[in-house]
């Protein structure tokens, strides 16, 4: 035993000092790890590095780095523990194959960030975060990102970081939350309506000294509106009857003994887009009513007042040219009375009242910005009656000119509409008929002064035929402003007020009209409307014994869908 332990102590001491001995040439390293850097600046590359696993996109592979760019000192492996072997898969790449077949994490979709606004890196597993550091956006600099800015920390001020979430789709929100939701036929959407009215009239007859009377108002309507692509068609129809419950019988003098009437406003437009540039318009009317209750027009020992309609229709052709637009239309109406009906049982005529209309008219505009378009229209037209001599022995028959200039206004959806000023003319084939002329305003804009408050403006000039004997006719003007006001969405305000006048051309008459209304719309639910309206009419004429005032108080119901 002692032999043994001295030869195996006598080895192992052999070993180590062949160990500790300087190395061969041989054994030292290869030659690549000693030769010189190229002239260039070039190393040949380890051929270790060839064994490693791939890492990047396969199709751009690594190149030859510069030796300076080569760092000599690595990360510290003091501490670790060695693992032996090579896991599966350890030779694929980021973007290689993998041996495992194993289904790899997708990864987050990038967070859009506003500019900024910087999101931290999600610290390694076991690592505590630091606490955050507010920062103060500055303006963006040469170092700092164009779409970005930098950030100035502010010690002290901790923040929790910013959580993207989701943009939301807007919600919309109904600019009348009680409009009638109409009803679907087609390619048509129907909206039909009624409203029953209740009320009090201080002076129906528009007559000095008229008495009061109850009135009960029944007014159906429909609008239509189509759903087109191209072309248009929509219709407008308005209807109302008006009965009062007291039996006048010529008190005060000159009154009807009914002044019950219907009234029909029913308008059908349609427009057919032949091009981009050009297109045709049409429009189908049918107008019923009588003359106003006070009207000189109006006979004596009438039971009640006679019924006339008009029937008609107007086709346009309307040319673009880029800015400037050009339109020419044509237009024929029927106007026909119905026989009055006298308190002592006999009856009237009134062939010399019908007669037919023919006219036309050319207009121009250009569009000067998006929001303004000037125009400039002239027409004319012919009314022809169906008796040469009237009840007088005057012929009635005429011919009229206009002429007008005005724009069109659409800022920003504040002020819409329209306003010309213009003057008209007709001569009339009696020469013991003076030519009726005077200038002329028309408007009709509507202003949005605050989403609360709509302003509203019209104004029209017309040319009425009249049954007196040595008067042309009546140049009627009209002008009104309403202004309504939602105190809530379901409470509306409406003021009114208007004005004319009517010269009788061939009589020294002149008569100034008035109005001026209250009301309030108190708005249920989409089907349902109360309304209130508190109204007084006044005239003051140049001939005396003709003013008069009425006041009139309504209460009222509106059904639509």
């Amino acid at each position: 035993m002692p032999r043994l332990f001295v030869a195996l102590t006598a080895a192992a001491s052999g070993a180590v000092l062949f160990m500790a001995a300087p190395a061969p040439a041989c054994a030292q390293a290869p030659a690549f790890a000693q030769a010189p850097d190229q002239p260039n600046g070039w190393r040949p590359l380890d051929p270790a590095s060839v064994f490693r696993p791939l890492e990047g996109d396969p199709r751009n592979p690594g190149r030859f780095r510069r030796a300076a760019a080569i760092r000599q000192d690595g990360p510290s492996r003091f501490g670790e523990i060695p693992v032996y072997g090579n896991p599966p898969a350890s030779g694929a790449g980021s973007s290689g194959f993998d041996s495992t077949n194993a289904l790899r994490r997708k990864t987050r979709a990038a967070v859009r960030r506003k500019p900024g606004v910087s999101l931290p890196v999600p610290p390694p597993p076991g690592v505590v975060p630091a606490p955050a550091v507010a920062s103060v956006p500055t303006r963006p600099s040469a170092e700092a990102p164009r779409r970005g800015a930098a950030a100035i920390p502010v010690p002290g001020v901790t923040l929790v970081p910013a959580i993207v979430t989701p943009s939301r789709r807007r919600i919309v929100i109904e600019q009348d939350p009680f409009a009638a939701v109409g009803v679907r036929a087609g390619d048509f959407a129907l909206f039909p309506a009624i409203e029953l009215t209740g009320g009090y009239d201080s002076n129906p007859t528009h007559l000095p000294g008229g008495r009061a009377s109850s009135l009960l108002i029944v007014a159906p309507e429909l609008r239509v509106r189509s759903d087109w692509e191209r072309h248009a068609l929509n219709a407008d129809i308005r209807t109302s009857y008006t009965a009062y419950s007291q039996t006048f019988m010529t008190d005060p003098p000159g009154a009807p003994a009914s002044l019950d009437r219907p009234s029909v406003d029913a308008r059908v437009n349609g427009r057919v887009d032949i091009t981009g540039h050009n297109r045709l318009d049409t429009e189908g009317r049918l107008l019923v009513g009588t003359d106003n209750p006070g009207s000189p027009n109006i006979q004596a020992g009438l039971k009640r007042l006679p019924i006339v309609t008009t029937l008609g229709g107007t086709l346009g052709y309307t040319q673009s040219f880029n800015r400037l637009e050009i339109s020419a239309r044509g237009l024929v109406d029927r106007s026909a009375y119905q026989e009055s009906s006298l308190t002592d049982g006999t009856t009237s005529s009134n062939d010399d009242r019908n007669f037919n209309q023919y006219g036309g008219a050319l207009r121009g505009n250009y569009e000067l910005t998006p929001g303004v378009k000037p125009f400039v229209e002239a027409g004319a037209d012919s009314r022809v009656h169906d008796l040469a001599f009237d009840r007088h022995g005057e012929q009635r028959d005429s011919n009229g000119i206009y002429a007008k200039v005005g724009t069109t206004f659409e800022f920003t959806r504040k002020l819409t509409g329209e306003a010309s000023v213009g003057y008209l003319t007709r001569h009339y084939k009696d020469p013991g008929l003076t030519d009726l002329g005077g200038a002329t305003l028309d408007a009709s804009l509507i202003y949005a002064a605050t989403p609360l408050t709509i302003v509203t403006a019209a104004a029209r000039s017309t040319v009425n035929e009249v049954v007196l004997p040595g008067v042309s006719g009546d140049l009627a003007r009209d002008y009104s402003l309403q202004v309504d006001h939602a105190f809530r969405r379901w409470l509306i305000g409406t003021a009114r007020l208007g004005f004319g006048t009517d010269d009788y051309v061939g009589l020294e008459r002149i008569d100034h009209r008035w109005f001026a209304s209250m009301a309030l719309t108190y708005k249920l639910t989409r089907d349902m409307q109360l309304k209130a309206e508190i109204r007084r009419d006044w005239l003051n004429s140049s001939v005396p014994g003709v003013d008069y005032v009425a006041n009139q108080f309504l209460l009222g119901v509106r059904l639509q869908r």
